[in-house]
C-alpha cells in the first residue's frame, strides 16, 4: 500500500501509531537541527517533523533535499504536536518520520499553490492541473460532484432512468451556431454537437420511456462571459403523459432536495410569476427576489404637471431604495453617470428623498407637490428613509435600464447574499418573438414548445400574441432551467415550422424524423434542462462557472493548457476531403 492513512485523518486518536502516508510537499521549514513539512493531499495536510536527535541521519538527509511540490511517501510515528493549530483538523498531531522515499521530485511551480495564490486567470489556466491542487478550486469539484450525485439519487429514486443521447447528431438551423464535424466516410457531410438532446428526449417519450434524465454534455459556438462555455453540462429531463403542473412538482422536487442535502437548506413553495408580471415589476425575465425594489409605475400621477421629461413618455417608473435617504448628493451623482453609460443608456435620473421626519424632498420640486410626491411613494412602496429613483421613456428599454440599474444597487448596499436561496418559477413566455432583421418570428424557446391550448386559435391571427407552455426556474436572478410542454401531434408542429418562415421541404429535410415519429402515437410529454455548471456555480455562492469546472476555456474559446483549438495536417484533411482556403480579412 501507498498509504494506510490519508493526510486530512490522523488526530491524536492515532497517538503512538505507525502509519504510511504519501502526497505532495506543501511548505518546509528548516531550521537545521530539525526539518518541518506539510504533507498534502487532497484529504488535508499533515505536519512531518525530522530531527536530529530522533531521526536516521540518512533519512534526515533526504529531507533537506526536498522541494515544494516533490511527491513522497512517508513512514512514521504520530506523536502529540507541541505547538496545537485547533483550526486544522490534524492540528494536535505531527508525523515523526522514520521512512522517506521520493516518488516524484518538481519543478518550481509557475505559482504558490496555496487559497491566495499570486497566480493570475490565465497563468492558472495554462497551468490548471497545478491549480486544481489548491482548496478553493479542488472544493468546488467536490462540492460539483456532490451536486451531481444528489441529482442522481433523486431523480433515481422517482423513477427517472438515465439514457445516453448521441453527441454526432444533425446541424439545425434554431438557435446557437453549432460545432461541426467532417464526415470521413460520406465525403462533403458533416455532424454537429448537439446544442441539447431536445429531439433525442422526445423520441425517448414516443419510446415509451417515460420519465428520462440525463447530466449531458452540450455544444454552442457562441461568443462567451463568465457563465457560458462553449461546452457546458445539463441535467436534462423529460416526461410523458404530464401537464406543466405535474412538471414544476417534480422538478421543484428535485431543487428542494438538492438544496437540503448540498447546503442545508429547507425552502417552502416556490412562488410563480407570469412573464408579463416579472417584466412589469423587475424589468427582466429571471427577477432576483432576495430583496425588494419592485418598480412602481408612475406615468399616471407623474404627467400632466408641465415636467417636460416625463409628460408624453410611454412609461416613468421608480424604484424605492432602502435607507436610500441618506444618499449624499455625490452618490447621486454617480448613479446618474452610471445610468448613462453606453451599457445602460439612460438619459438620467429624478429623485425623491423620503426623509427620516417624513418629509418629502426631490429634484423636481419646481413642477411637483408634495401630495403628488407621496403618491409616487404609495406607488413604489416607499418608507420614511428610502430614496426613490425614477426613469422614463420607451416602456420595454426604461424597464430594462431601471433593472440594471437596480442589481447595481442592490450590490452596491450588499443586499445579494450569496448564503440566502429565493428561487421562483417565472411561467407563460411569449411563444414567438419578431426578428427585425430577418422579417419573421423566431422561437423564443424552441420549435417544439407548446402553445398554451387557449392560445391556439391566435397561431393564425395574431401569432406575437400567443403564450407559451413553457417555464423557467429562475435562482437569486439567474435562469438555472428552462423547460415546456412540448407539442406532440404532426399538424400543430407543421403550422409551427410554417410559422418560423421553413417550407415545408425544409421541415422535413431538418425534422421528418421526429414529424414521422409523431404519426405513431406520441403521448403528451414536456420536460426541463438545468444548467448544471450556473446551478454549481450559485449554490457554491459564485456567478462564475468557470471555478467550478475542470477544464474550462477562456474568453475566446481556447483551452491555454492544451492549446486548442489547433490546426491538423494536410493528411488529415484530405482523408476528410476538406480543403482548406484561409480567407485574409482586410
Amino acid at each position: 500500500m501507498f498509504r494506510t492513512h490519508t493526510c486530512g485523518s490522523l488526530t491524536a486518536k492515532n497517538i503512538g501509531e505507525t502509519v504510511t502516508l504519501a502526497g505532495w510537499v506543501q511548505k518546509i521549514r528548516n531550521k537545521g537541527f530539525v526539518i518541518w513539512v506539510d504533507l498534502r493531499d487532497r484529504y488535508g495536510i499533515t505536519q512531518l517533523v525530522f530531527d536530529t536527535e530522533r531521526t536516521d541521519a540518512s533519512v534526515l538527509e533526504n529531507a533537506k533535499s526536498l522541494g515544494r511540490e516533490f511527491v513522497v511517501q512517508i513512514k512514521g510515528t504520530v506523536i502529540e504536536r507541541e505547538s496545537k493549530n485547533l483550526l486544522m483538523p490534524t492540528g494536535e498531531i505531527e508525523l515523526l518520520v522514520s521512512e522517506l522515499t521520493l516518488l516524484n521530485a518538481s519543478k518550481t511551480p509557475p505559482f504558490t499553490i496555496e487559497d491566495k495564490t499570486d497566480g493570475g486567470e490565465d497563468l492558472r489556466m495554462k497551468y490548471r492541473y497545478l491549480d486544481i491542487r489548491r482548496n478553493p478550486v479542488k472544493q468546488n469539484l467536490i462540492f460539483r460532484s456532490q451536486v451531481a450525485m444528489a441529482v442522481r439519487n433523486y431523480l433515481s429514486g422517482e423513477g427517472f432512468i438515465e439514457i445516453e443521447t448521441p453527441y454526432l447528431i444533425k446541424s439545425t438551423p434554431e438557435g446557437a451556431r453549432d460545432f461541426v464535424v467532417p464526415s470521413r466516410m460520406n465525403e462533403g457531410q458533416f455532424y454537429a454537437l448537439p446544442q441539447s438532446p431536445q429531439t433525442f428526449k422526445q423520441l425517448l417519450m414516443v419510446g415509451g420511456m417515460d420519465k428520462y434524465f440525463q447530466i449531458v454534455r452540450c455544444f454552442r459556438d457562441e461568443d462567451l462571459r463568465a457563465d457560458r462555455q462553449p461546452e457546458f453540462t445539463q441535467i436534462d429531463c423529460e416526461m410523458a403523459f404530464v401537464e406543466q403542473e405535474d412538471i414544476l412538482n417534480a422538478f421543484e422536487g428535485l431543487t428542494r432536495h438538492i438544496l437540503e442535502h448540498t447546503k442545508g437548506v429547507e425552502l417552502e413553495k416556490f412562488p410563480r410569476m407570469t412573464y408579463d408580471q416579472a417584466m412589469r415589476k423587475y424589468g427582466n425575465d429571471k427577477p432576483d427576489i432576495r430583496f425588494g425594489m419592485a418598480f412602481g409605475e408612475l406615468t399616471e400621477v407623474a404627467q400632466g404637471f408641465g415636467f417636460p421629461v416625463f409628460d408624453g413618455q410611454e412609461l416613468v417608473v421608480g424604484i424605492a431604495v432602502p435607507n436610500g435617504a441618506e444618499m449624499t448628493r455625490k452618490e447621486i451623482d454617480e448613479l446618474t453617470e452610471w445610468v448613462k453609460r453606453s451599457q445602460v443608456g439612460a438619459k438620467g435620473l429624478v429623485w425623491v428623498r423620503y426623509q427620516a421626519d417624513g418629509t418629502l424632498k426631490s429634484s423636481v420640486d419646481k413642477f411637483y407637490n408634495t401630495e403628488t410626491l407621496q403618491k409616487w411613494a404609495e406607488k413604489t412602496a416607499a418608507k420614511t428613509g428610502d430614496m426613490i429613483l425614477i426613469m422614463a421613456g420607451n416602456a420595454d428599454k426604461t424597464r430594462s435600464q431601471l433593472s440594471d440599474l437596480r442589481m447595481e444597487l442592490a450590490k452596491r448596499l450588499g443586499l445579494r447574499n450569496p448564503e440566502i436561496f429565493a428561487p421562483l418559477w417565472v411561467v407563460d413566455f411569449p411563444l414567438l418573438e419578431w426578428d427585425e432583421e430577418s422579417g419573421r418570428y423566431h422561437a423564443m424557446h424552441h420549435p417544439f414548445t407548446s402553445p398554451k391550448p387557449e392560445d391556439i386559435p391566435m397561431l393564425e391571427t395574431n401569432p406575437g400574441k400567443v403564450r407559451a407552455n413553457a417555464y423557467d426556474l429562475v435562482l437569486n436572478g439567474n435562469e438555472i432551467g428552462g423547460g415546456s410542454i412540448r407539442i406532440h401531434d404532426k399538424s400543430t408542429q407543421q403550422r409551427m415550422f410554417k410559422l418560423l418562415g421553413f417550407s415545408d421541404e425544409q421541415a422535413k429535410a431538418q425534422f421528418g424524423f421526429l414529424m414521422d415519429a409523431f404519426e405513431y402515437g406520441a403521448p403528451p410529454h414536456g420536460g426541463i434542462a438545468f444548467g448544471f455548471d450556473r446551478l454549481v456555480s450559485i449554490l457554491g455562492g459564485q456567478e462564475t462557472i468557470r471555478d467550478f469546472i475542470a477544464f474550462p476555456k477562456n474568453n475566446s474559446g481556447r483551452d491555454i493548457m492544451i492549446d486548442a483549438p489547433a490546426t491538423i495536417s494536410e493528411e488529415q484533411l484530405d482523408e476528410l476531403n476538406i480543403a482548406l482556403t484561409l480567407k485574409v480579412k482586410k
